[in-house]
């Protein structure tokens, strides 16, 4: 029997680290009861002593989200384990996953620490979080740049004060497949308690090396990885869920290990996190990339006609790629969609399914048919929704050949309308223009990117958004048939984030005293 490897999901932690990734709490409760769906087995809900925001979120995955581990971040450092239990007190499954730093460039550069001083904190951090939960995990930070009888030392010490869990991290993407192996297996037979320890692998991809590190660990005797849906994460990513669970299901043969992910939700994972965090897949990512199931070539074509397991390895309706048509339209009714809704495995209060529906309806009389794509898209755009203090009511565009691309906006600002004019180089330059005077910000935008949800003339345009003003960068979404009208809600979506954002950094800063 395959052994099981327990897949602990960062998405929400470092994946949130991504520049320009960061989601707000009822994003983050989103993913996070998408995760469930997708029967990840622990979720790193966040780093509860960073801020309110991601205090408030681990509080509420915790109470609200069931089925897996749910887990905090936590520095070395008693005020930091203190938090996490605060945050993850209500949790039924609750984990503290605390941290420090084993590599001597770590140690003398950032911590100024002798090795002695870190062992002896690291042991004291681990009993005090055991004072709180059973479940303690303790990652050496940068291992595989730490003198390897040093780093089997902590190991051995966070065991016995009562660590059930030790992640050996690859912080900075150094270390090769071989190499990361070595060590792996170096713990599992010298540590004292390592052959009965959950020894878990949390690798970055600097070198591109993150998912074949992971796998190299499984090999050697890993019993979890960490890891984040489409590979987001600090700097170049962190090893990419549905490429361990994909490649571990693919090929039992020779690791002799698989998951409980329930591979069918891979795909709509992808696209929930991808629209949240606006970090848009490449189309030659492995598993979930739009071309991981396209063939080009005449020969691979006439290969699949005769037999699919030509020319692939995984069924595209493994990771829920098959396009379920909905039998819906105007005509409908709230009982219908509601079904629809629980088929795709999202449960909403009333409240929230009239809200979805009257969506739903406009879109209806849009568009010929409806996919699941477009029902996702209507809950994942009202599940990012903030306060609105800038709201669209009414856009008018002109553009052409030899013609000044002009603009006509009306905006509900803090209750109030406000009408203006405002051209620019294009269409979407015009409107967001006249957005920014209209709403007097000084945004500057990161980026733009455009996709259709799904085929046809009449398919919804998804616009994502990256903006930046006063050292606070979100991203914005926005869905529509109208791709105009897509970009104002995206670039509106995002203004509203920003103002949230600034409004609650300068109240934490009359608090403590900086303004």
């Amino acid at each position: 029997m395959a052994r099981m490897i327990r897949i602990f999901d960062t998405t929400l932690r470092d994946g949130e680290q991504s520049p320009g990734a960061s989601m707000n709490i009822e994003e983050k409760v989103l993913v996070a009861k998408q995760l469930a769906r997708l029967e990840v087995d622990i979720i790193e809900a966040g780093f509860a002593f960073s801020s309110p925001g991601d205090f408030e979120a681990i509080r509420r995955i915790g109470q609200e989200v069931e089925g897996p581990i749910i887990c905090s971040l936590a520095r070395a450092k008693v005020e930091d384990i203190d938090r996490a239990w605060e945050a993850i007190k209500g949790a039924p499954k609750p984990r503290i996953h605390t941290f420090l730093s084993t590599s001597d460039i770590h140690l003398k550069y950032q911590f100024r620490m002798s090795r002695d001083q870190a062992l002896k904190r690291a042991v004291e951090m681990v009993h005090h979080a055991r004072g709180y939960v059973e479940d303690v995990e303790f990652s050496p930070m940068d291992a595989t740049r730490s003198d390897v009888s040093y780093l089997c030392e902590v190991v051995e010490a966070v065991i016995e004060a009562g660590a059930g869990t030790v992640n050996i991290p690859d912080t900075v993407g150094y270390a090769t497949p071989q190499e990361f192996g070595e060590i792996i297996r170096t713990i599992r037979t010298s540590v004292r308690g390592g052959d009965r320890t959950v020894i878990s692998v949390h690798c970055h991809n600097d070198l591109g090396l993150a998912v074949a590190n992971s796998l190299a660990a499984i090999h050697a005797g890993a019993g979890q990885v960490e890891c984040t849906i489409n590979g987001i994460g600090e700097r170049a990513g962190n090893a990419s869920l549905e490429e361990i669970a994909m490649g571990l299901r693919t090929r039992k043969d020779f690791y002799d290990a698989d998951t409980h992910i329930q591979t069918e939700e891979i795909s709509k994972t992808s696209r929930l996190v991808s629209k949240i965090t606006g970090m848009v897949v490449q189309p030659n990512k492995a598993i979930v990339g739009a071309n991981a199931f396209a063939h080009t070539s005449g020969i691979h074509q006439d290969g699949l006609l005769k037999e699919k397991s030509t020319y692939e390895i995984m069924r595209p309706e493994s990771i829920g790629l098959v396009q379920s048509r909905l039998v819906m339209g105007k005509l409908s009714g709230r009982h219908a969609f509601r079904q629809e809704l629980t088929k795709l495995g999202y449960s909403l209060s009333d409240e929230e399914i009239n809200a979805a529906f009257d969506r739903f309806k406009r879109l209806a009389d849009q568009k010929k048919e409806l996919f699941e794509e477009d029902l996702e898209a209507i809950l994942s755009e009202a599940a990012t929704r903030v306060l609105e203090r800038f709201s669209l009511k009414g856009l008018h565009v002109e553009s052409g050949l030899n013609q000044v691309p002009t603009a006509i906006v009306e905006l509900e600002v803090n209750g109030r309308v406000v009408k203006e004019t405002g051209t620019g180089d294009g269409p979407v330059d015009a409107v967001y223009r006249t957005i920014a005077v209209i709403t007097a910000t000084k945004s500057r935008l990161l980026s733009y990117a455009v996709k259709a949800i799904t085929g046809g003339t009449d398919a919804q345009g998804e616009v994502s958004v990256r903006l930046e003003e006063a050292g606070e960068t979100v991203t914005g979404n926005g869905a529509d048939t109208d791709i105009i009208v897509a970009s104002a809600k995206a670039y509106l979506n995002a203004l509203n984030k920003l103002a949230s954002q600034l409004e609650r950094r300068s109240e934490l800063g009359k608090k403590v005293g900086l303004c």
